[in-house]
């Protein structure tokens, strides 16, 4: 009778383990079957919603501690800078007030859009803090565009000098089509003032 016990219950522990590796294989076979329903969207349908289509950044050298600002316009939206910070297309993600509160050696502002809406940019440079007499401040004015995710083209580069207090200047005006093409002959420095009325 003993014998017979220990039969059964060898019995029981194999048909307990059986059931055991067939759930789970049953298991890893229903996985496998789904992976290719739950992979991610592929990457282009994020091209024109990952932040920094347009960059437009400004840099001046890092031994002049002066406040410049970058200040930027989209089609048919307000400009973006220190007193504003976001719109609807850009941000500003750095307002570089020269040496004050800086953790690095560099004077810069950078502003990133999120999709390249059609139509005429304008990009300014403002000097806004106390200017010394006989200064000149080179900036340094770039305008980038990333049509995917990987690739970044620069399409403007210029020098903007600023030499007085609340001097605000036209670095660029162009225009992009919805692809982030730069339209021939759309690119002029036709001054349009965005903050400072008509100094």
């Amino acid at each position: 009778m003993q014998g017979l016990d220990y039969l059964d219950e060898d019995t029981w522990g194999t048909v307990f383990r059986d059931v055991i590796l067939l759930t789970l294989i049953g298991f890893m076979a229903m996985v496998i079957m789904l992976l290719p329903y739950i992979t991610p969207k592929k990457k282009e349908t994020e091209e024109h919603r990952a932040p920094g289509n347009v960059i437009v950044e400004i840099h001046w050298p890092a031994d002049q501690p002066l406040d410049v600002d970058l200040w930027v316009q989209a089609p048919g939206e307000v400009p973006v800078g220190f007193w504003n910070l976001g719109g609807h297309t850009f941000n500003l993600l750095r307002d570089d007030l020269g040496m004050e509160g800086d953790a690095t050696n560099q004077n810069y502002e950078v502003s990133y859009s999120r999709g390249i809406p059609p139509g005429e940019y304008i990009v300014n440079v403002h000097m806004y803090g106390p200017l010394p007499s006989g200064v000149t401040v080179p900036v340094n004015v770039v305008v980038s565009v990333k049509r995917k995710l990987e690739d970044t083209e620069q399409i403007l580069k210029t020098v903007v000098k600023l030499t007085r207090h609340n001097q605000e200047e036209t670095a660029f005006r162009f225009k992009l089509t919805a692809d982030g093409d730069l339209v021939a002959g759309s690119v002029s420095t036709l001054r349009r003032p965005l903050i400072t009325g008509t100094n």
